[in-house]
């Protein structure tokens, strides 16, 4: 066996030359699919690095590279089995999958001792669902996004209930309060009125009956289409062309 490198001899017809790669290999395993232990299932694809350490126990294990790629695949999916089946979904897609590998490739070292090879490195590049599980959870996400949408839309118009009940019964408190305070308000002017009227009637009576009047004018005359019919002579119209509510006729003396 031959692993430095320069000039060499065999003898014709009697040893022959077969050469291995000493360089780090890469080996793609197949899917594989595995149960975690809180019963998931998953898709694993993961990838292999490896070199040959000892040619000749590699030649007489397996004899070629091809070979080993077959056995390689055997071990590393029954590693990854044994691994993975011991924790749940959680731990697998977590920041812990590099101590799951590291078990894994130890396993792997350990079965492979005797090929004359070293496993470098085992990787997972991709960890599935199965596809019936992943539409039968994307179903089930989808089925709790609605439930947790409408609670969230059920909450909302409760909660909107209560504030619009809340405006509904600050709006007639309000209103309430309003009005009492325009009442009093207005009870204590139309009181003021009464007793300013009062005291202008205790002062001047004829003033008082003549501003009466100008108040009854301006109530019955304010619209522009109103007609009355009305005598002249009227007690209504008592001070239309009068002097002091008293017409001329009721002035001038009567004759004998």
């Amino acid at each position: 066996m031959v692993t430095e490198p320069g000039l060499h001899f065999k003898l014709p017809f009697i040893q022959n030359v077969t050469l291995f790669d000493r360089r780090v290999l890469d080996y793609d395993v197949p899917k594989e699919e595995v149960i975690a232990s809180d019963q998931k299932r998953l898709v694993v694809d993961s990838f292999a690095r490896y070199k040959i350490t000892d040619p000749l126990r590699f030649f007489q294990a397996v004899g070629n590279e091809a070979v080993v790629r077959t056995r390689l695949a055997s071990i590393i999916n029954g590693s990854v089995r044994r691994a993975l089946g011991n924790v749940p979904l959680a731990q697998i897609v977590s920041g812990e999958r590099a101590m799951l590998m590291t078990q894994i490739r130890d396993m792997v070292n350990a079965e492979t001792k005797s090929f004359g090879i070293d496993v470098v490195d085992v990787r997972i590049k991709r960890t599935d669902l199965p596809e019936e599980n992943s539409q039968a959870i994307y179903r089930r996400m989808q089925t709790e996004r609605d439930r947790e949408a409408k609670e969230l839309r059920a909450q909302g118009a409760e909660e909107g209930q209560k504030i619009r009940a809340k405006a509904d019964r600050d709006k007639i408190v309000l209103l309430a309060e309003a009005r009492k305070t325009g009442q009093i308000a207005r009870g204590e002017g139309d009181a003021k009125a009464v007793r300013i009227f009062a005291d202008a009637f205790g002062r001047d009576i004829s003033f008082f009956e003549f501003y009466r009047s100008m108040q009854a004018y301006r109530e019955a005359l304010n619209a522009d289409d109103t007609t009355l019919v009305i005598s002249p002579d009227s007690e209504f119209f008592r001070y239309f062309g009068t002097t002091g509510g008293v017409t001329e006729t009721a002035k001038a003396p009567t004759g004998e």
